[in-house]
């Protein structure tokens, strides 16, 4: 048979977006539990002034503390994982060439809003979290990071009792919500879930391996808002696709916890 040329050469990059508080860096910790054993795997994590996401994993001894890279973006969220991922794009070289060779790498984003998504540059495939605790209503508000991510994850499904929320009925919104494409209602207490979150893993990395799966761009930013550190004022804030978005300064979380 010929050789297949389309098979990539570098570790699979998984992205993981979300806003604040869904349990992105839990949902990390349990991959790394769960996969470590059959998989090398690497951790970027990005905070905007601290690495306080690395930390926690480090001190989850989920993996070699080591193979946890912190990345300080110093502004929006978004800006690192979309509008110049290249903080991230050396921290996950430099994890490949430190470890090598890696089956996958997973890159947090810091916690942003319901427009946050991966650039195709930096991550081949990337899930969106989104929790129970901010309400069933979350994922019917849309946005790229729901809608077009390749797996939707709803997490903490064991609290829905306890705030009110559906849980069958919010996953099955998701899927309206994504046309059909994955979602996963996930607890970190309930092992079935979690065989579900990893399998899905299992097999993107196959397509990926094999070259059958190819990134795809949720598409550009949707109009949002961020918070100044002086929460005074206001002005234009332009992305690198060209698009203007004038801030508020109202918490860029806001309707999150609403």
């Amino acid at each position: 048979m010929p050789e297949n040329t389309t098979a990539p050469t570098r570790a699979m990059r998984l992205g993981v977006a979300g806003p604040v508080g869904t349990g992105k860096s839990s949902l990390i910790a349990t991959l790394c539990q769960t996969l470590s054993g059959e998989l090398r795997l690497g951790v970027i994590t990005n905070d905007i002034y601290t690495d306080e996401d690395a930390r926690f994993l480090k001190s989850a001894g989920v993996l070699d503390p080591e193979r946890i890279r912190p990345v300080e973006t110093g502004a929006c969220p978004h800006t690192a994982i979309r509008d110049d991922v290249t903080a991230n794009l050396l921290a996950a070289e430099d994890l490949e060439a430190d470890f090598g060779p890696l089956d996958l790498v997973i890159i947090e984003s810091g916690g942003d809003n319901l427009t946050a998504t991966f650039s195709p540059a930096l991550v081949d495939a990337q899930l969106f979290v989104l929790d129970v605790a901010g309400g069933g209503d979350v994922v019917r508000k849309g946005g790229p990071g729901i809608a077009r991510a390749d797996l939707l994850v709803i997490n903490k499904t064991d609290l829905g009792q306890y705030v009110g929320v559906d849980v069958e009925r919010m996953a099955r919104e998701g899927r309206e919500a994504r046309q059909g494409s994955p979602v996963v209602a996930l607890s970190r207490h309930d092992a079935a879930s979690i065989r579900v979150l990893t399998g899905w893993v299992r097999d993107t990395l196959t397509r990926y391996r094999t070259g059958e799966h190819t990134p795809v761009d949720p598409g550009p930013m949707a109009p949002h808002f961020h918070a100044d550190q002086d929460g005074e004022g206001g002005h234009p804030h332009t992305h690198a696709d060209g698009t203007n978005h004038a801030h508020d300064h109202t918490p860029a979380h806001a309707e999150q916890s609403a």
